[in-house]
């Protein structure tokens, strides 16, 4: 899947197909589903919850901090209030009184903390108010990740992992010793990139194997397009139970 500029590949689909595509992923017991400002699927989504029931699901999403223009260390107070009402606007547009997960989006640098610290100091008290349950980040760098794996404030990564190294923030044997790490620090680990950003297609059943199989993840999301696809991916997932998480 690509996204980008507030569109996506599912958003180009259209409300109609989104929302075909979203209820019969639930309809087959999916209750967890990744959104992004960046990918402009907030709306898209609001029109899958008249149907789908908000209580029986998990929403997260994630603020792409690029369009505030970066956080200036002069402006704490102002970048702060930007990232509430961002989340305000992402409830809004959503229709839901509260968030389940929100991540800071795509970070790319090991000193991302310092940089971002209004935006995490608006999501905990977002989380003292009950508007958000659990915070974390995405991350597109190894040190990124590294640094997750040992902040007292993130309850959860999205990191991108395979069998293979697609799409990665670095080798397999690089990668996977940190997410034991993050694990054993208590973080709820998400996986993305399963098949390599759709390069892995023709290994589909090894990387959903592996994803089950290797004890990291706690959930993990794959794209698909079509509802051919979200039931292939489901078969295979059903094939391979999930082992016992570390940590």
């Amino acid at each position: 899947m690509h996204g980008g500029n507030r569109q996506s590949d599912h958003t180009r689909k259209g409300f109609e197909n989104f929302v075909a595509l979203m209820n019969h992923a639930y309809d087959r017991g999916v209750t967890f589903f990744d959104l992004a400002d960046l990918y402009g699927s907030h709306v898209y989504f609001r029109e899958a919850l008249k149907t789908i029931p908000r209580d029986k699901v998990s929403i997260l999403t994630k603020i792409w901090t690029r369009y505030d223009g970066g956080c200036t260390p002069d402006a704490p107070d102002f970048c702060k209030q930007i990232a509430k009402t961002t989340l305000d606007r992402f409830c809004h547009e959503i229709a839901t009184d509260h968030l389940d997960i929100v991540l800071l989006h795509c970070m790319m640098t090991p000193n991302w903390t310092e940089q971002l610290s209004p935006y995490m100091e608006a999501l905990d008290d977002a989380k003292k108010q009950g508007q958000v349950r659990a915070v974390g980040v995405s991350c597109h760098d190894l040190e990124a990740v590294v640094t997750a794996a040992s902040s007292p404030w993130v309850d959860v990564i999205l990191a991108r992992i395979n069998p293979f190294g697609a799409k990665m923030d670095g080798k397999l044997e690089e990668v996977v010793p940190v997410l034991t790490m993050a694990r054993q620090n208590g973080k709820a680990i998400l996986g993305m990139k399963i098949y390599g950003e759709g390069t892995l297609v023709d290994k589909k059943e090894q990387c959903i194997q592996f994803a089950q199989e290797n004890g990291l993840l706690d959930a993990m999301t794959v794209g698909a397009e079509t509802p051919a696809q979200m039931d292939e991916t489901l078969q295979l997932i059903a094939k391979y139970p999930a082992t016992k998480l570390i940590g």
